[in-house]
């Protein structure tokens, strides 16, 4: 077994035994009023110094990132499930576990390994990467709240070379309930084929019911070449649906069904993704809008 495997468990066991103590500490209280919307949603009010609103914690899309998901010092993991049916008649599932770590500074650090199952159902580890990213401003400040993100894949030795990866992550709040996101992604293999791949992910979501369940859009498009076929890339673009439930404050689920368009892209790409935040496992203050609070 990997030793980032063996690092999950005991990292989710500390931050569920250790956030009550902090998250829900009401002496510590904070208050902030943020730059969220003011729509009167629960999910479109700010949740911590940055101003940027609940929506954004909880993992809207699978492809499109917006902002960061945690204050610093907040903890979350994700399980993800994703299968592809491949025009060639094979499919390809793939599991991911992932856990994401608030930092100071609008900074968020994302640890996940990834498994692979093909024909055979038998699964094999794949990598373990290392995400960064960085909100430029405080939610609103700039417009559509540009993050930086960088990602370095340390791959089996099995499953081809590392990998590294760069994106422009964008995001806003179109109108009450309307929420939306866009990201453009650079990733580059460093050995091997040296497959450079171009991503734009963008998605929609509409709020149904206020911080329980949102429905939406997804799409992606993506741009491959290889060292030897440069001038003849892969291009695939693929669009479908999308659904999030919120059955607790701390969980959400996500299920997203993709088709592709054209004859390079696969069939099918669908997405399960169940997420659980254990709040904050550091510091001494939680943040609460003032119109949250009571007199």
């Amino acid at each position: 077994m990997p030793p980032t495997k063996r690092l999950f468990a005991p990292l989710a066991v500390v931050a569920f035994a250790i956030a009550p103590l902090h998250a829900t500490d009401p002496s510590h209280a904070v208050i902030v009023t943020g730059t969220a919307g003011t729509s009167g949603l629960a999910e479109e009010q700010p949740v911590d110094e940055s101003g940027r609103p609940a929506w954004t914690s909880h993992r809207r899309f699978a492809n499109t990132r917006v902002y960061i998901q945690k204050a610093p010092w907040e903890v979350g993991v994700e399980q993800w499930f994703r299968f592809r049916d491949k025009r060639d008649g094979t499919s390809q599932s793939k599991f991911q576990e992932e856990i994401e770590i608030g930092l100071p500074y609008r900074m968020q650090l994302d640890i996940y390994a990834d498994w692979e199952a093909d024909q055979d159902r038998r699964a094999r580890y794949t990598d373990t990467a290392f995400e960064l990213r960085w909100a430029m401003a405080d939610w609103g400040v700039i417009p559509l709240n540009p993050t930086l993100y960088g990602e370095y894949k340390v791959v089996d030795p099995g499953a081809g070379p590392d990998v590294y990866e760069f994106k422009l992550l964008l995001g806003q709040q179109l109108a009450s309930r309307l929420h939306w996101g866009l990201n453009i992604a650079f990733e580059q293999e460093i050995g091997g084929s040296r497959t450079t791949e171009w991503q734009a992910n963008q998605g929609f979501s509409y709020s149904v019911i206020d911080s329980v369940l949102g429905v939406g859009i997804e799409m992606k498009y993506v741009h491959e070449s290889e060292r030897h076929s440069r001038g003849e890339p892969e291009q695939k673009f693929l669009i479908g649906p999308s659904i999030q439930i919120r059955p607790t404050k701390n969980t959400h689920l996500d299920l997203v069904a993709t088709w592709g368009t054209n004859g390079d892209a696969q069939n099918f790409e669908g997405f399960i993704v169940f997420g659980v935040d254990f709040g904050k496992i550091s510091g001494e203050r939680h943040y609460e809008p003032t119109m949250l609070r009571g007199n």
